[in-house]
């Protein structure tokens, strides 16, 4: 694992030892990269929704989908215990 330093105004670095103690991270390199984790996490979510959003729409999810949706589930669960 390599390091890096990193250098916070008096009062980010109070904010960030006072997360730490009351979040339960054992030091102040966890919670960063905890930070760091849900922010690729956020990224990653963000990527995601741009694609399902400039993706060809698909069938509406309308009363009809979840029926026919329903019916499939239920048909498969009759079949298993058959």
């Amino acid at each position: 694992m390599s390091t890096m330093n990193i250098s916070l105004p008096e009062a980010l670095k109070s904010f960030v030892d006072e997360q730490v103690n009351t979040r339960g991270f054992g030091t102040s390199s966890e919670y960063v990269r905890e930070l760091i984790r849900k922010d690729q996490e956020r990224l990653q979510l963000r990527g995601l929704l741009l694609a399902g959003a400039s993706s060809k729409p698909a069938a509406a999810a309308d009363a009809a989908y979840f029926g026919a949706l329903r019916e499939r589930i239920g048909s498969r669960t009759a079949a298993r215990k058959s």
